[in-house]
């Protein structure tokens, strides 16, 4: 008995349903992207480039990360199987590949905090004496710092300090974002956050009146070295002055002025529009 045309009729589903997978597959994506273009995702977007910045230093290397991170998301959609919230998928996407990528360029560096406190030391003008003055440059310094100060923790305990204390995460969400144990999350995050308040408490200024580093004092010193361009800021949107950024640290407890540093450390949004190099790159129409 011929069972052929039999056996054709099923291939020709199967074929058929793969090519409906594929095709909802691209429906889904673009979709996707004309939401984000539309701006319904800029919340989400900010994040994901805050965590990469946080995670890289560098602006370049992080929009690249960025760019790179939503493409995955967008093209791993039909991997999605709802077991968690998507948002929580997306963001382990992030992680991945985040600690993943090559060394940036400051990573390679291997910096520790003993090496950051001898290059802040170092660069101190003890002859700037007004605190209140106003400044980009002030902005760049303090917003270079804090990003700095992260780089002395490896990547799991610099992953873990970003996703618990700067994004907040829950310890059960961020130990899934992981793929780890929340009690491993528990402790790196404890670690980090240790190590980044004795750091804190030491040096800097905003957090401790004992402290020698300033960030105004840190200016000259960081034009002179290159750590700063005066004609093309990295990290500073606004300007700021150091006494009033340290009177906004000490709004909150003592206990959290060290975390307090960061999180009222916020670096200028990038100047690309992730969305539509998404859209651009599937090649869909709005």
């Amino acid at each position: 008995m011929d069972r052929q045309p039999g056996l054709s009729v099923r291939l020709k589903l199967t074929l058929s349903y793969a090519g409906f997978i594929v095709l909802a597959d691209r429906y889904i994506y673009t979709l996707m992207a004309r939401d984000l273009v539309r701006g319904t995702d800029e919340k989400w977007l900010k994040n994901i480039y805050g965590l990469a910045l946080r995670m890289l230093w560098n602006r370049e290397d992080a929009e690249d990360a960025t760019q790179e991170i939503l493409v995955r998301i967008v093209t791993r959609l039909s991997q999605f199987d709802f077991r968690s919230r998507l948002q929580t998928w997306a963001y382990r996407v992030a992680v991945n590949y985040v600690l993943d990528v090559k060394k940036s360029a400051v990573e390679r560096l291997n910096l520790s905090f003993d090496r950051f406190a001898d290059s802040l030391t170092t660069g101190l003008d003890v002859g700037v004496t007004s605190d209140a003055e106003r400044s980009v440059l002030v902005e760049e310094v303090k917003v270079g710092c804090t990003l700095a100060m992260l780089q002395c923790l490896d990547r799991p305990h610099r992953m873990a300090y970003v996703l618990g204390e700067l994004m907040e995460l829950s310890g059960p969400d961020a130990s899934e974002v992981l793929e780890i144990s929340p009690d491993l999350f528990r402790k790196r995050l404890q670690h980090a956050r240790a190590a980044v308040l004795s750091f804190t408490k030491a040096y800097c200024g905003l957090a401790s009146d004992s402290a020698p580093c300033r960030c105004n004092r840190q200016v000259a010193g960081a034009l002179q070295d290159g750590r700063v361009n005066s004609h093309q800021l990295n990290f500073a949107g606004t300007r700021s002055s150091f006494e009033e950024t340290r009177a906004l640290v000490r709004q909150v407890d003592e206990a959290r002025w060290a975390l307090e540093v960061h999180r009222t450390s916020h670096p200028k949004a990038s100047s690309i529009d992730f969305a539509r190099r998404l859209l651009d790159t599937i090649g869909g129409q709005e």
